[in-house]
């Protein structure tokens, strides 16, 4: 079994999976306040992994042209179109790109008087209809959570997917037999099976970029920082300060997502920060590792097999006798 059991706040999966004297666990810190659905994201994790053409179609759900994440979709950047009123922000872009909270109150407001800043709201844009009424778009990217306790890991019957020196899960493609039993495993539905092979696919952190001191692909293309690459302790702190940001500007919906090591999976290599509940994101609220329940599961499974060979023995025994 692939699975690390936990040991103290946090295990430590990388040295659990045999690595000494490994880097720091990376990840994803994906915060969904800047998302401005643009989808640079998907297009660069495409072209980086040679990843097949899908969704070129109308799907009925706004401008998601995916739906989800798939074999052939390992970034998926959703849109989720709101009636609800929103705390406005003023946001400004200072010149390396990252961005800049000037502003905040309830409903409209008047834009600070600074250069380059333009009024926004978090995850994306805010109109009106004409009535009265607002509505916003939710925009998110999403991606393989790499969890600490990764039961695709568990299940896996031909070690094709294994963790990383980085901590990251990765599946190779060319040792899997395509059994597809990590597919329902997933707590998130991120894996998928390929049509055209059979074999499971997903987002490999772009391990081949970390090998040389490069970043993933979605991270070096967003244009908004809203894909933070980094060492994953690091980003928990960036991410809890940044709540707090968020918090004191009135957007009080703001949660982390994924971050907590004592959550049903240990945490996740990949979070986010939501502006509502994990549900309108298509997120499940509390995931659980699928085969936390495997060793109990073997033990009964291995007492009433004793049972029925002693019973047969016990039966055997009086016929002879």
């Amino acid at each position: 079994m692939a699975r690390n059991l936990l040991s103290g706040p946090e295990a430590d999966v990388t040295g659990d999976a045999g690595y000494r004297d490994h880097p720091p666990r990376y990840g994803f810190f994906t915060d969904t306040s800047v998302c401005i659905g643009c989808k640079a994201c998907e297009v660069a994790c495409k072209e980086w992994n040679a990843i097949p053409e899908d969704g070129l179609r109308l799907t009925g759900m706004s401008f998601d042209n995916t739906t989800g994440l798939s074999a052939d979709t390992w970034r998926h950047v959703a849109f989720v179109e709101q009636r609800k009123p929103l705390a406005q922000q003023w946001v400004g872009v200072d010149h390396s790109g990252v961005d800049v909270l000037a502003l905040a109150a309830q409903g409209s407001g008047t834009p600070p008087e600074r250069a380059g800043q333009t009024p926004t709201t978090p995850g994306g844009a805010a109109a009106g209809d004409g009535d009265g009424t607002d509505f916003r778009w939710l925009m998110a990217s999403d991606v393989c959570k790499h969890c600490t306790h990764a039961a695709c890991l568990d299940v896996c019957p031909t070690g094709s997917l294994f963790r990383t020196e980085f901590g990251t899960v990765v599946v190779q493609e060319d040792i899997c037999n395509g059994c597809g039993y990590c597919v329902p495993a997933c707590p998130y539905g991120v894996i998928g099976r390929r049509e055209t092979d059979g074999r499971a696919w997903k987002c490999t952190l772009c391990y081949d970029r970390l090998g040389v001191g490069m970043e993933p692909a979605c991270a070096k293309a967003c244009p908004t920082d809203s894909i933070q690459f980094g060492e994953l302790d690091e980003l928990r702190q960036r991410a809890r300060r940044r709540v707090e940001q968020l918090h004191a500007a009135g957007t009080t919906s703001a949660r982390l997502y994924g971050h907590d090591p004592n959550d049903g999976v240990g945490g996740d290599g990949a979070f986010f920060l939501l502006l509502d509940e994990p549900e309108v994101y298509g997120l499940p609220p509390d995931p659980v590792v699928t085969t936390r329940d495997l060793p109990s599961m073997w033990r009964h499974a291995g007492v009433a097999a004793l049972t029925l060979l002693a019973g047969l023995a016990a039966a055997f025994a009086g016929r002879r006798g």
